[in-house]
């Protein structure tokens, strides 16, 4: 990162991660800054990638998502070909909401957001039909106990 972020700017981006909606008086006036100095600031921030857009947070429950399924894959394929295979299948599907590479005993793991079992396993099938996987181990959850936190400022 080519921009220091300093105390002002950990303090605006803290606000922002709770309330982005909030107008730029809004943010100065609870960072203790001039709405130009302010403005200025977030400009920086966003030109620098610092800040990569503003999103609304939702509650799955509500839009009936009810079911979230973290899902291990392993596999024996690494070559390049496969991977971008792999990578477009998984990102045509809307319902991956989150997709890592791993190291240790799985390859790769997905967070997927579901109305339920059946949706689930309609997912599931659609996955495992489109790349060949060695291990797909699916991790059902039971609660959110900390979803969608803040990063640490």
């Amino acid at each position: 990162m080519s921009y220091k972020i300093d105390t002002f700017d950990r303090k605006i981006l803290k606000v922002l991660q709770q309330e982005a909606s909030l107008s730029q008086r809004e943010i100065a006036e609870r960072v203790g800054l001039s709405q130009n100095a302010c403005w200025r600031r977030l400009k920086v921030l966003e030109e620098s990638g610092v800040i990569k857009g503003h999103t609304v947070r939702l509650d799955p429950e509500e839009l009936g998502l009810g079911l979230t399924v973290f899902i291990m894959v392993r596999t024996r394929h690494h070559a390049r070909e496969w991977l971008d295979l792999f990578r477009k299948e998984v990102t045509a599907i809307p319902n991956v909401i989150d997709f890592f590479r791993l190291a240790g005993d799985y390859d790769y793991m997905l967070k997927i957001m579901a109305e339920d079992m059946n949706a689930f396993d309609r997912i599931y099938q659609k996955l495992i039909d489109k790349v060949e996987l060695e291990t797909v181990t699916s991790y059902i959850t039971m609660e959110a106990i900390a979803d969608n936190r803040d990063l640490p400022l």
